[in-house]
């Protein structure tokens, strides 16, 4: 334990999440250490963070203005929504540029050990974009785990309405892994996606 304002800054690095108290302790440190670190420009940016960047009205994706860059794109195709739980996963999605659609960010996943419902994701605002009939594709793209999973079984069976395709992301095995190591769902499901071998 230290003194003062150094703790202080451990532990309010150590509150970030997957920053643990030794990642703290070095973060706080290399601060401390490093002349040429500009922390007026780190603490300017916190600031712009908290009071210029908003949630896009439209998608839920981080945006500095009423609507984010990927919904304001006229080159977007608008009748295909991949529904992610995080913005974080706009940007992992956006990085393999194999999507040409549009998002909507559910703000999270069904958890009911954690207090969460449908009730508590935007959900009816999806719901909402697809009323015009714009849209005939919903691709559900929560994580692969319980919660995700809760929650893709439970858009699925809301989505069901006449010329809407509701499709969920493939999952299995990972690229350079061993099959001694995979546990059985992802086995699993990476038998049920399985595709015929083009000759």
């Amino acid at each position: 334990m230290y003194d003062g304002i150094i703790q202080d800054l451990i532990d309010e690095f150590g509150r970030l999440p997957g920053i643990g108290p030794k990642s703290a302790q070095r973060i706080a440190f290399h601060i401390l250490q490093t002349e040429s670190f500009d922390v007026s420009h780190l603490a300017q940016l916190l600031t712009d963070l908290r009071e210029k960047v908003r949630f896009c009205q439209i998608c839920g994706n981080v945006a500095e203005q009423e609507t984010c860059g990927i919904c304001r794109d006229p080159r977007r195709i608008p009748a295909t929504i991949c529904v992610v739980e995080e913005a974080k996963d706009v940007v992992a999605i956006e990085r393999t540029r194999e999507f040409r659609g549009l998002y909507h960010v559910l703000g999270g996943a069904i958890s009911p050990i954690d207090g969460i419902g449908p009730d508590d994701l935007r959900i009816a605002q999806l719901l909402g974009r697809l009323s015009d009939g714009t849209v005939t594709e919903v691709i559900i793209a929560t994580d692969p785990n319980l919660e995700g999973e809760a929650t893709a079984t439970y858009l699925t069976r809301l989505l069901v309405q006449p010329n809407l395709t509701v499709s969920r992301l493939a999952s299995g095995l990972p690229v350079g892994g061993d099959l001694e190591y995979a546990d059985e769902v992802t086995l699993g499901r990476a038998f049920e996606g399985r595709r015929t071998v083009e000759r």
